[in-house]
């Protein structure tokens, strides 16, 4: 039995696979070794071990922050986790390297990840080969969630939209100015937080304004990274909540810098499984 991950900074998806078939699929609360202690990421696991029919021989997880110390780190805890079953292999990949397999397999292309955060890489069909470093919600992450939500609550009450716009906003998520500040710089996942404002955003995206701020921030994604690789008439494709949302202005700003979007996800976890159906990735 194989076990698949597809982790992010809001959910885990976890699927359990043997013989082509899905067993069961588990979703948890997202891990990201990076920013987590250990206890955290082992509390998540005891979540998923407890929701398991049987124990998998075979994980592969693909995840947030998956890389260097970090990496290690996961697959530490995986081995933690599972300590005492007859596992065979335990492979712990980044969650680029996951969103490049489920969108082109063993094709070459440029992969794009726009969720909460955002990042991209240049994929040659077995590994990832160029990756412009998306520097977090802070100093960067353009084109995700997390920079949506702040150029949204920046216009909000620096008063660029209109406002009965920004009471509707206010009234409908219960909160004031006070409640916006503290949960951005007092309290924790301030990145999961700023994404959320996407809800909102994208039921009202016919008012120009709105739009916008979209298209802007799409527009910066591929202006300091997809442009960045150095590589004529690749193909593009996208993973992820905020590329699902916004597809059409992905295309269209896909479209203007000379990218064909090939293929966009909402999760990868379906694609990465049937790509291990296929393949042993040992």
């Amino acid at each position: 039995m194989k076990l698949i991950a597809d982790s992010g900074s809001t959910k885990t998806s976890w699927v359990l696979t043997g013989d082509g078939k899905t067993e069961k699929i588990i979703v948890t609360a997202g891990i990201n070794p990076a920013v987590q202690t250990d206890e955290a990421v082992q509390a998540v696991l005891g979540s998923l071990i407890s929701a398991l029919p049987v124990m998998p021989s075979e994980i592969y997880f693909y995840g947030a922050g998956c890389r260097g110390e970090a990496q290690q780190r996961m697959a530490d805890a995986l081995k933690m986790a599972f300590a005492g079953e007859r596992l065979l292999h335990i492979k712990v990949e980044s969650d680029l390297l996951g969103a490049a397999r489920a969108l082109f397999g063993d094709s070459e292309g440029i992969a794009c990840i726009l969720g909460t955060g955002s990042n991209s890489c240049l994929y040659n069909g077995t590994s990832v080969v160029e990756n412009i470093p998306p520097l977090g919600y802070i100093l960067g992450d353009e084109g995700s969630g997390a920079a949506l939500g702040k150029m949204f609550l920046n216009s909000l009450f620096k008063g660029e939209l209109p406002v009965e716009l920004a009471d509707e906003y206010l009234a409908e998520t219960s909160q004031t100015y006070d409640d916006v500040i503290r949960r951005v710089y007092r309290e924790q996942n301030a990145n999961r937080y700023l994404a959320s404002t996407s809800i909102f955003i994208a039921k009202h995206l016919d008012i120009k304004p709105l739009y916008d701020i979209v298209k802007y921030n799409i527009e910066q994604f591929f202006v300091k990274n997809v442009c960045r690789y150095s590589c004529s008439g690749m193909p593009v494709a996208a993973v992820g909540s905020i590329a699902d949302a916004y597809r059409e202005v992905y295309v269209k700003v896909a479209n203007a810098h000379g990218f064909d979007v090939t293929k966009i996800l909402k999760e990868p976890i379906n694609d990465l499984v049937a790509y291990h159906s296929e393949h042993h990735c040992k």
